[in-house]
């Protein structure tokens, strides 16, 4: 059964209200007709006329309209490339009121969303997103002689006394800047979202019907800029480009405002750095992803070399090792990251008591393999070092040797250990039995039983000298075994999750896991498979804290099973390393992992430092998915200036909206080819040879709506796979 998508998103035109904003007048006449026409009766009702308004928003935006902006407010980042944008939560707002210079075939909506930079308008030089307050009045019927307001007249008396915020836009500005009739209609659309299972980050796309408005402006300069959301009502000249001689600035409404930081300094290359992270793959030695240490010169013929290079493809490295006899030299370290699957051991746990009986000792050069050693030693650290699982530990511990010292004394006992038998408790009350009885006996009842003389009480059976042998022989029993087990259960504590934390690295130094760093360089990214062994060794130190006494020793399997079945935790199988510029840059970078078809479940992300990324899988995968992480859904071009082609056929493959695999244009680039004339930064539209006409051309189609539109402009993130080789 095909999975379902993590969004499901459809692009309308536009979403036309039944009615727009406006006063509407409604007549009612009665009319009787019959075979031969009306019917002119004296008792007919008379016509009655009513008016009503439709009220929409005209001069202030409730803040609850607004569902997300893009880039978010106060952001600093590289957005050269990107369409500001606004998502609004009525999706019908753009078009509830009617420009009068609107056609109806193709709506135009009567906002617009306008960028400006540093130095642009004089009441916001450093682009802050700053507006000034004004009445109403003042928007449409400016004091100051140069500027020119809306043409909005009837406006109740209440409605001009109230206040609005307004820019004062130079009129060269405006020109450059604003959409055309025509452009506005592609610069809007409705987004209907009907399932988003994954949260992107910048924008959290929920079910339901939006309005969307983009800018036709690209923040290319670096510095500030500032958006608007303006509104176009009552500016119906100077849209079609009759503006009177004599004013220098338009007063416009704005609606909403945020501003944002394009930072040049932030820009970088995350194509190339993709390329370059899987470029070692591409080599004759696809092996150059793993995690292991090259050697820097080539290795000659002496049996030492290559015993020398063999030692370092496996993924060792050689490091300090002071031997018993106080000689330093040096010994082998593997950490848990193998470039190979380790040979499976067989399984010891409890049997090592120092970190010693896990050396290897490689009799025929004289060295010493000290990585399950370390790793014993490192688990038994981390766990001492903290205290709460060091109390849980020696409490287990503690409650599970009184019971066996209890349980041996109970054997030398035969009365005691009778009556333990038959009432199945290997461990009976002891001491206070008889207050036991007398909270189980009404207390006048127990009052008036008789005496019991001493010399009708049965003999206790004398106790039987055990060796200290068959004591703890009696331990072996069903019933102790049983007893023991149930007591560890219950005295395990955090110590499974505690555990199971620690079968995830979590708490492992980074030299433990990359002991060298030319292991993992810059700009690198290393795929491993995780040593089992390692990790058993490593839980084997942790799981043997507080073991002080011979006893402690004995019960120590008991405690271990206890803990091991109460482990909800899986074992990781592989995982990847990733040191780049990306990491910080891409903070929620998408790693998707797959083995024959089947997406791996991801255990364990942590960022290790701020430039490297530590993940792990439940399985070793054989295709690896590295992808640009979302941000909601925001429009622009791609890398290099282009547009990445998307499918608009539905019932096709691929599938629609999916990427064809070709970009646009095929010569030059959107900077290049598709910005007004003497712009550096304002798209081009419509008309001979812009935007749109060659984008539908290229498409194969006569033209494209603003919803067809919509989809190419949404930014294309970055994708790079990784395949095994078969």
């Amino acid at each position: 059964m095909p999975s379902l998508p993590e969004l499901d998103i459809t692009f309308y035109d536009h979403l036309l209200p039944a009615i727009t904003a406006g006063t509407y007048r409604a007549d009612v006449r009665h009319v009787l007709k019959d075979a031969h026409g009306d019917i002119d009766a004296p008792d007919k009702l008379p016509t009655t006329s009513e008016e009503f308004e439709v009220r929409a928003v005209q001069f202030v935006l409730d803040p609850s309209s607004v569902h997300a902006v893009f880039p978010a407010p106060g952001a600093s980042g590289d957005y050269a490339l990107v369409l500001p944008h606004i998502t609004l939560n009525r999706s019908i707002l753009p078009w509830e009121r009617e420009p009068k210079w609107s056609r109806v075939e193709a709506r135009a909506p009567w906002l617009a969303l306008m960028v400006f930079r540093e130095g642009e308008l004089p009441e916001d030089p450093d682009a802050m997103g700053l507006a000034a307050s004004r009445t109403v009045a003042q928007l449409c019927r400016p004091a100051e002689s140069g500027v020119l307001g809306p043409a909005i007249s009837g406006l109740p008396a209440e409605t001009e006394a109230s206040t609005c915020r307004t820019i004062d836009v130079p009129v060269p500005l405006f020109r450059r800047l604003i959409p055309t009739e025509d452009e506005l209609s592609y610069l809007a659309h409705v987004r209907r979202v009907e399932q988003a299972k994954r949260r992107f980050e910048g924008e959290v796309l929920t079910e339901g019907d939006y309005a969307v408005l983009t800018a036709n402006r690209f923040p290319r300069t670096g510095g500030a800029h500032t958006v608007h959301l303006v509104s176009l009502e009552g500016h119906d000249k100077p849209l079609a480009g009759t503006i009177p001689g004599d004013k220098t600035h338009l007063r416009l409404c704005t609606l909403w405002t945020w501003s944002f930081t394009s930072d040049e300094n932030a820009r970088f290359d995350a194509a190339g750095l993709l390329r370059n992270l899987v470029a070692p793959g591409n080599s004759t030695d696809p092996e150059r992803l793993t995690l292991r240490l090259e050697p820097r010169t080539a290795a000659g013929s002496d049996p030492e070399d290559t015993y020398v290079t063999e030692r370092l493809k496996l993924g060792y490295a050689p490091v300090p090792h002071r031997v018993l006899s106080g000689e330093l030299g040096y010994a082998w370290y593997r950490g848990p990251c193998t470039p190979v699957t380790a040979r499976e051991l067989p399984p010891t746990p409890g049997d090592h008591t120092t970190a010693d009986h896990l050396l290897i000792y490689e009799e025929e050069h004289g060295l010493f393999d000290v990585s399950y050693a370390s790793a014993w030693t490192l688990g038994r650290a981390i766990g001492l070092a903290d205290p709460d699982y060091a109390a849980d530990v020696t409490r287990a511990r503690r409650e599970l040797a009184n019971q066996a010292a209890a349980m041996m004394k109970l054997a030398a006992d035969p009365a005691r250990s009778a009556r333990a038998a038959e009432a199945g408790d290997p461990v009976p009350q002891r001491g206070l039995d008889w207050l036991r009885t007398l909270a189980e006996t009404p207390l006048a009842e127990a009052l008036a039983a008789p005496n019991v003389d001493p010399l009708d009480v049965p003999r206790r059976a004398p106790r039987i000298a055990l060796t200290h042998a068959e004591a703890r022989a009696t331990l072996s029993t069903t019933a102790a075994q049983s007893a023991l087990r149930a007591t560890a259960d219950a005295r395990t504590a955090s110590m499974p999750s505690w555990l199971d934390r620690l079968r995830l690295l979590r708490g492992v130094p980074f030299h433990y896991l990359v002991p060298h760093p030319d292991m993992l360089p810059d700009e690198s990214l290393r795929v491993f498979a995780i040593d089992q062994n390692w990790i058993d060794a490593l839980i084997d130190g942790a799981a043997g804290v507080g073991i002080h006494t011979s006893m402690d020793q004995r019960l120590d399997g008991t405690l271990r099973a206890a803990t091991t079945a109460q482990s909800l935790g899986a074992r990781p199988k592989a995982g990847l390393l990733l040191r780049s510029q990306l990491v910080p840059a891409w903070p929620d970078i998408i790693l998707t992992a797959r083995r024959a078809g089947a997406e791996l479940a991801e255990l364990r992300r942590a960022h290790l430092a701020p430039d490297t990324l530590l993940v792990l899988f439940d399985e070793i995968p054989d295709a690896l998915t590295i992808r640009e992480p979302g941000q909601g859904i925001h429009f622009g071009i791609d890398e290099g200036g282009l547009l990445g082609l998307r499918q608009l056929t539905p019932n096709t493959t691929p599938a629609l909206g999916a990427s064809l695999g070709r970009d646009f244009p095929d010569t030059g680039t959107v900077f290049s080819r598709f910005l007004r004339p003497g712009s550096a930064d304002v798209l081009n539209l419509l008309g001979s040879g812009a935007l749109v006409p060659e984008l539908a051309r290229a498409l194969g189609k006569q033209t494209l709506r603003p919803s067809e539109f919509a989809v190419q402009l949404v930014n294309a993130p970055l994708e790079q796979l990784l395949l095994s080789r078969p």
